[in-house]
């Protein structure tokens, strides 16, 4: 008994302890294992650079336009449009920038807010920035995407507004200091600021909103009474109320601040109510086109209107005009001159020259974020001599804060500067270059 366990004892140890003894299983190594062993420190890869809105391949840049080519603001928008593809299409004769090549893509919001959202939402993720964001009511709803999104917007839009946000830098000077300066001339056109009735009719938005703050402080600063603030909407056809109301309170200086859609049945209603007689009507920028010298029906109308404004106009006498005029001839395909085309131009010559400073500091490694800090080291520049130095470097922007008056020349389809370039009395730390105006008062 005490053999047989001890012999079946035994069998069982030696079977127990027969994997263990020279006959155990090869294992496979592991190549994640055995890398590990290998490398005490495991080299981490660089994180790959997303470029957005660019074909390495064909060396192409792609960049969007929202533009208004056929709502209200049409008349201005599609002048805006022309205006870009001139500018690129010019660049792109001369080799490009630094060999690439610009590309628009381009969407018409119609100047309708929620369409332009819309619009950006289908080629933000096509694109390395947005060239033109017409309009201020369309480009407002924008911010917020555009800071997600790291993404530039150029307005047009010269509202004080563009300048309180990183992604929208602006190309002059606001419509709340074009009516500070506009104030300034018409109380010294007056003589004195007892004598002035002001008023202002605008439009019923963020832009109409720029000027009526500017006018009402300007007015406030030189103690003059505004008699008049009327508002009204960008798609209004009738102004009769408008005319009867302004006519009742007597005003003699009034700004427009609106589309020039609105500019000739303001000024049409003016002339057949009979309310012209002694009366000064001043437009911000957009209230004018240069379509207007091409129907001298328009004329009587304009007889009493002045513009306030810091663009250049078309043909003037400045170093980069003959650049401009020759790209125009070549490009523009035919379309008349206009001064939006001008002002869009030199947007994009801005844009084209961060470009430059982007694609050189990163070696083509071009994104939107290399694209604002270029943008950040623009201080000092004119377009070629077309604008006043421009300033991106400081913010919120102040790219100019300069404007000047003009009055239509209609024989020569052209203006007459009535008052040069200053900067508002009513802006805070004012140059003294009241000096160099050179006013006529006829």
């Amino acid at each position: 008994m005490f053999r047989f366990y001890s012999v079946r004892s035994a069998l069982l140890i030696l079977m127990l302890c027969l994997p263990w003894m020279g006959c155990k299983k090869k294992t496979k190594p592991n190549p994640k294992t055995t890398k590990r062993k290998a490398t005490s420190k495991p080299t981490k890869r660089a994180p790959e650079v997303k470029l957005v809105g660019l074909d390495a391949k064909t060396k192409t840049i792609f960049v969007g336009a929202l533009n208004d080519e056929s709502g209200p603001g049409a008349a201005i928008g599609k002048a805006f449009a022309i205006g870009k593809r001139v500018a690129f299409a010019a660049a792109n004769a001369k080799g490009g920038i630094n060999g690439w090549k610009i590309k628009l893509v381009e969407q018409d919001h119609a100047y309708n807010p929620s369409k332009s959202v819309q619009a950006y939402g289908k080629i933000k993720n096509k694109v390395l920035y947005i060239a033109t964001s017409f309009g201020t009511p369309n480009t407002l709803p924008l911010r917020d995407q555009l800071t997600e999104d790291k993404i530039l917007a150029f307005p047009a839009s010269l509202s004080s507004k563009m300048a309180e946000h990183t992604y929208t830098p602006p190309l002059a000077t606001s419509y709340k200091l074009e009516a500070m300066r506009a104030m300034d001339w018409v109380v010294k056109k007056a003589r004195k600021a007892s004598r002035v009735k002001a008023a202002i009719v605008y439009q019923k938005d963020d832009y109409g909103q720029d000027g009526l703050e500017g006018w009402r402080a300007a007015a406030k600063k030189h103690g003059v009474k505004i008699v008049q603030e009327l508002a009204f909407s960008p798609r209004d056809r009738s102004f009769a109320s408008l005319i009867v109301k302004l006519k009742r309170s007597r005003a003699n200086y009034v700004l427009m601040t609106c589309l020039p859609s609105a500019t000739a049945r303001i000024l049409g209603t003016a002339l057949k109510l009979r309310y012209r007689r002694g009366v000064t009507w001043i437009g911000n920028t957009p209230s004018w086109v240069d379509a207007f010298f091409r129907k001298k029906a328009l004329k009587p109308l304009f007889g009493n209107f002045y513009l306030i404004s810091s663009l250049p106009y078309w043909g003037e006498d400045l170093p980069g005009m003959k650049t401009f005029l020759a790209a125009h001839k070549k490009f523009g395909k035919g379309s008349s001159p206009d001064f939006y085309i001008l002002a869009s131009y030199v947007q994009g010559l801005i844009q084209t020259e961060i470009l430059r400073r982007a694609l050189n500091a990163t070696k083509d490694k071009l994104t939107r974020e290399s694209l604002l800090a270029a943008l950040k080291t623009v201080k000092k520049f004119d377009g070629g001599g077309l604008i006043k130095p421009v300033n991106l470097a400081v913010f919120p922007y102040v790219t100019s804060t300069m404007s000047r008056i003009l009055q239509p020349d209609w024989k020569n389809a052209s203006w007459k500067v009535v008052a040069d370039y200053v900067t508002p009395s009513s802006y805070g730390n004012k140059k003294d270059d009241d000096d160099n105006e050179d006013e006529d008062d006829d």
